[in-house]
């Protein structure tokens, strides 16, 4: 099998399914005014995407860019696989890691939609920038970009996973004037995660910031206490 991007699109194309692509159509919102407008997905499902992943692994990167260029939504994804899975076989080689790093940044205008953000973030951005060193992720929650707000807030699930817990805080906290329904989930699921860890430091945060942060967020972010508790929590009620 040769290996290069024509060759991921042939096996993605022998494996579309129209049918379910027609309902990822409506479930990635790629309608006319709608976050993803204009997206094209070929119905895949995500475990076939990880096992084209997988057998194309020694895909080089300038093959990825074509994939990850692509129109279509299985490509961007398999190529956000494929870079995940080479930045972790690189661990110990630091120049290889920034290029993959630097890479990802300077191709977010394709890592367009919640799903592909939720697919790399994680690995290409939070696994990369040590804790306290913020400017990156400021940067990008500052940004005018949907996708590049998302990727701030939840590249912080790296840090949240050696229990550092700062960083998520502080992208939250810059994104609580945010509009979109994306980022109030994405804050809400990070501090639910934070929240699993320290529940005091949620708290904490949820009291001090309760009426600035947007409800879809707290809701996401209290889904693991206890119903009557939830109902306090919403209220406002944070002494228990």
């Amino acid at each position: 099998m040769k290996i290069t991007a024509a060759a991921v699109k042939t096996e993605v194309a022998r494996l579309a399914d129209p049918a379910r692509a027609t309902f990822l159509q409506r479930f990635f919102r790629t309608g006319k005014g709608e976050y993803a407008e204009g997206d094209l997905l070929l119905g895949l499902t995500v475990p076939q995407q990880r096992t084209i992943a997988k057998h194309f692994r020694d895909l080089p990167l300038p093959e990825i860019e074509k994939l990850l260029r692509s129109k279509f939504h299985e490509h961007r994804l398999i190529a956000l696989l494929l870079l995940c899975g080479r930045y972790e076989r690189a661990d110990g080689d630091s120049e290889q890691r920034e290029e993959l790093h630097q890479f990802y940044l300077e191709h977010t205008a394709w890592v367009n939609n919640w799903d592909l953000v939720d697919a790399s973030a994680r690995t290409m951005v939070g696994e990369h920038v040590a804790p306290g060193q913020y400017g990156l992720l400021d940067r990008l929650a500052d940004s005018d970009s949907l996708w590049e707000r998302r990727i701030a807030i939840v590249s912080t699930y790296a840090y949240i996973r050696k229990g550092e817990l700062a960083p998520t805080f502080r992208i939250a906290r810059r994104l609580l004037h945010d509009r979109h329904d994306l980022i109030h989930k994405a804050v809400g699921w990070m501090l639910r995660e934070a929240g699993k860890q320290s529940p005091a430091e949620l708290l904490d945060f949820l009291e001090k910031h309760y009426a600035r942060l947007p409800r879809t967020a707290l809701r996401y972010a209290i889904e693991r206490f206890p119903e009557a508790r939830r109902k306090q929590l919403l209220r406002g009620e944070f002494r228990a």
